[in-house]
C-alpha cells in the first residue's frame, strides 16, 4: 500500500494540530505512515525488533522537531528521511562494515504480503505462501545493504527514482543501477532456493483433495 502525499490544506492543518500535541492528529500521521516507515527501517536493519525501535525513536525525533518542518517537501518525504537516517545510524553502530551479517528476527512483520488465494481458507496453500514469503524475505535480507535499501524504497514502497536518490544522497542513475543489480541478485537467489518449494506448488491435498474425492464418489454412487 503506497502512501499518498498529504494535500497542502489538509496536510498543513494536520501538522499544525500535531505541533499542538493533538492526539488524533498524531494518531492519524503515524497510522498513515507506519507501514512505509517500518519497511524502510526493516529494509536497512534486517531485524523486526530493531526496525520497530528505530521507527519509534524516529517518530519521537520527528514530532519533537515538527515545528522546524519547512513544508517545502511532503511530510512523507520528511518522515522517511528521518527514519532512514535513524536506521542507518543504528546499523553503523552495530556493524563496523556494511557487509557483516546481522541477526534476523524469527517472528513478526511482513515485508511482502501475499493475499489469500480465495476467501475460503486453504491450509496447504497458506503454508506454501508462507514458505515463499519467508524465502523472499530471506533473499531480500541477504542483498548487499546499498542494493537492499534501493529495492525496498523503489519496489516495495514505490518511491520515485528522484525521491530515492534525494533520500540516499546519490544520483538517480545510481538508483537505477542499484535497482537493476538488486533485482538480478534477488532473482538468482530465488532460482537457487526455490527448487524444493516447487515440489509443493499448486497443492491439491487436504480438504481440497477430500472435496474432489467426495464429489466423484457421490456422482458415481448416484449412477453417473
Amino acid at each position: 500500500m503506497s502512501i499518498s502525499r498529504l494535500g497542502p490544506a489538509v496536510g498543513y492543518d494536520l501538522i499544525d494540530r500535531a505541533i499542538r500535541r493533538d492526539p488524533e492528529a498524531i494518531r492519524t500521521i503515524t497510522t498513515q505512515h507506519n507501514r512505509r516507515l517500518y519497511r524502510i527501517a526493516r529494509g536497512i536493519l534486517r531485524n523486526d525488533e530493531d526496525a520497530e525501535d528505530a521507527l519509534q525513536a524516529a517518530y519521537m525525533r520527528a514530532f519533537a522537531a515538527l515545528e522546524t518542518f519547512r513544508r517545502d517537501s511532503s511530510l512523507t518525504t520528511w518522515l522517511t528521511r528521518i527514519v532512514m537516517n535513524e536506521a542507518l545510524n543504528r546499523g553503523r553502530r552495530r556493524r563496523p562494515a556494511l557487509h557483516v551479517e546481522m541477526d534476523r528476527a524469527i517472528a513478526g512483520g511482513q515485508i511482502i504480503p501475499f493475499p489469500a488465494a480465495s476467501p475460503e481458507v486453504d491450509p496447504e496453500r497458506a503454508m506454501a505462501q508462507r514458505q515463499i514469503q519467508a524465502l523472499m524475505e530471506t533473499a531480500i535480507d541477504e542483498l548487499p545493504d546499498a542494493f537492499r535499501v534501493v529495492l525496498v524504497a523503489r519496489v516495495i514502497e514505490e518511491i520515485s527514482v528522484e525521491e530515492t536518490a534525494e533520500l540516499l544522497g546519490i544520483r538517480p542513475e545510481t538508483v537505477k543501477t542499484r535497482l537493476h543489480r538488486a533485482r538480478r541478485l534477488l532473482r538468482e537467489a530465488m532460482e537457487r532456493q526455490a527448487g524444493p518449494l516447487l515440489m509443493t506448488a499448486f497443492p491439491f491435498d487436504g480438504w481440497r483433495c477430500e472435496r474432489m474425492t467426495r464429489a466423484v464418489l457421490e456422482k458415481i454412487l448416484a449412477g453417473g
